[in-house]
């Protein structure tokens, strides 16, 4: 969407609007803001979403909501058509003030992929505004699935972080960060939960898990990711996953 499509499309008299878009593999949505709200849902590929505070990633069955004015950057992990609801501020409801992950029911996947049917500018007191308003509704009614993981504002653990993402590794010990913040553990361990409400062990699980869901989506052997994000062998990384998320990684191999 152009510049000039956005700022129309923003202003399109209607409390809720929808759109679809198809992008190539490993397209990049550079940094944006929406002055309404906006749920991101793929209904095929992974999408992952950035923001200043934090990085959220839905896989199939998934979708990101993310409040209006949050400034976010999109990534696309594969081939992906998405499904975006844009919602103004005051009708936003039980949706949040704050990004999360949501699961997809399958009324809700159905409603998604019939709103980008909708004209544009629909009749508010006729089918397609009770199905708009069903899906606000809906959106607001969806359990948070823990697929977010949050960021530090601190620049030296920051730094640390970013470093990790790049190559997330379990076995990676809490004393060698502190030792490169030259902090005592007792004292970086209180930094680390101050910042991001996790504990070490805690952030770096998930910060593996999150790195794994995108190459499952493409397809990768199970035993592959678990060995390279330092696990013992693919059924401790299987534990694991099945722990946080309720099924077996298996289950997020592409088809």
């Amino acid at each position: 969407m152009s510049a000039s499509d956005a700022a129309v499309f923003e202003a399109t008299p209607r409390p809720v609007v929808s759109r679809g878009n198809a992008y190539p593999a490993s397209f990049e949505l550079p940094t944006h803001q929406h002055r309404r709200g906006q749920l991101l849902y793929a209904s095929k590929g992974t999408v992952a979403v950035t923001t200043p505070f934090g990085a959220w990633i839905a896989p199939p069955e998934r979708a990101v909501w993310i409040p209006s004015e949050i400034p976010h950057a999109v990534r696309m992990i594969g081939a992906v058509n998405t499904r975006s609801v844009y919602i103004e501020p005051e009708v936003t409801g039980a949706a949040g003030a704050a990004c999360r992950v949501i699961a997809v029911s399958p009324l809700l996947r159905a409603l998604l992929v019939e709103a980008v049917h909708v004209p544009r500018e629909y009749d508010t007191s006729g089918r397609d505004g009770l199905l708009m308003a069903l899906l606000v509704e809906e959106i607001g009614r969806a359990p948070r699935v823990p697929l977010d993981l949050p960021l530090p504002s601190d620049p030296g653990l920051a730094a640390l972080c970013a470093r990790f993402l790049e190559h997330p590794n379990v076995v990676e010990g809490i004393d060698a960060w502190a030792d490169r913040l030259g902090m005592h553990r007792r004292s970086f361990t209180r930094l680390f939960r101050r910042e991001t409400g996790m504990s070490f062990a805690q952030w770096r699980q998930q910060a593996c898990l999150l790195a794994a869901l995108p190459r499952l989506a493409a397809n990768e052997a199970v035993t592959e990711v678990a060995l390279d994000l330092g696990y013992e062998s693919a059924t401790s990384f299987s534990t694991m996953f099945r722990r946080a998320l309720g099924k077996p990684p298996s289950d997020y191999r592409a088809a």
